[in-house]
């Protein structure tokens, strides 16, 4: 031995990255079944071709799972964090009108962790099996003394492509169009900081059959886009809800508009003990309430667009004047 530092003895193990790249490519060879990389996988990027598409238009995304991660980490629900990651970003190309064609990943670990990353990467490509997106790359980063122990940094990344002709285009929202929202699975990825306040403060407030309920994956709405594709439907706009709820992911897409909404309640179970601490107001823009997506659509095509995905509903109509408001049904 020279006495002098290696690689591995600083804390990264080049070795062993490519060991689990190795042992990853099972999944990423299940979600090229609908669509397939231009070249090989696993080179220093990664190519698509678009020679199907007529007048392509190329649209990004990045998101990551936020603080969610916390608690999915404290009980190793690894899968369920790999399809919040997918979900997160997958959505949001969705509601351009766009097909998500590859995803790429970060991960940020302390020190690689064979099972942790190999679990995660399975949860993403269960998902991107589902859409039919191509888990084309990413980078795990091993960064030991930067991201402390226990710690995983997760960031997610997708390409997606439209004809120009079938771009989702909001500006043609109108009075009178219907608002079809769709249910969520859980309180998806968003509104963490202020759930976990309220566990933080109130410790025992949910069991631990409630906080499974709680952690469920966020949905993926690819069937909702699909259904109505299907169908013939075009809707005016989507709306993915995230952070600002209702309220404000959908007051983007209007423009001297507004809407009255009213939702169903919250089936969620032990969500009632978790408004008991958060501001009547603010839960509506902090929470997706229920509600996961929305589609705008003109109000004859509303009937079959609540058809389109499971839990679709006719939440209310575009009306004049700033601003949506929301209420649940019965309070």
């Amino acid at each position: 031995m020279s006495g002098k530092l290696t690689y591995q003895q600083a804390g990264v193990d080049t070795r062993k990255a490519a060991a689990i790249v190795g042992d990853i490519k099972s999944h990423v060879k299940r979600t090229q079944k609908e669509r397939k990389l231009w070249g090989a996988y696993g080179l220093f990027a990664a190519c698509y071709d678009l020679s199907a598409y007529r007048a392509p238009v190329i649209m990004t995304g990045c998101d990551g799972v936020g603080t969610k991660v916390e608690l999915l980490l404290e009980r190793e629900m690894y899968e369920t964090a790999g399809k919040d990651l997918v979900a997160m970003n997958v959505n949001d190309i969705l509601t351009t009108g766009g097909d998500p064609l590859m995803f790429l990943d970060y991960i940020g670990i302390p020190a690689l962790d064979e099972n942790k990353i190999v679990r995660l990467i399975a949860g993403m490509a269960d998902y991107l099996e589902d859409c039919g997106c191509i888990l084309a790359g990413g980078e795990t980063a091993e960064m030991p003394g930067i991201v402390p122990e226990g710690v995983v940094e997760l960031s997610g990344f997708c390409i997606g492509c439209a004809e120009k002709e079938d771009l989702i285009d909001p500006t043609t929202v109108a009075v009178g169009d219907v608002l079809v929202g769709y249910a969520s699975d859980s309180i998806h990825a968003n509104g963490w900081s202020l759930v976990r306040r309220v566990l933080h403060d109130h410790p025992g407030l949910a069991s631990e059959e409630e906080m499974q309920h709680w952690l469920r994956p966020t949905r993926l709405y690819h069937d909702v886009v699909r259904g109505l594709r299907a169908i013939g439907v075009r809707p005016r706009a989507y709306a993915h809800i995230t952070g600002g709820g209702l309220p404000e992911n959908l007051e983007r897409l209007f423009q001297g508009l507004g809407a009255d909404l009213t939702i169903p309640r919250w089936e969620l179970p032990g969500v009632e003990k978790l408004y008991e601490h958060i501001d009547s107001t603010d839960r509506f823009h902090t929470l997706n309430m229920g509600v996961g997506w929305v589609a705008i659509v003109a109000a004859e095509d509303a009937e079959k667009a609540c058809a389109a995905g499971p839990g679709g509903f006719v939440m209310g109509t575009m009306r004049s004047g700033d601003g949506v408001h929301v209420t649940v049904a019965g309070e």
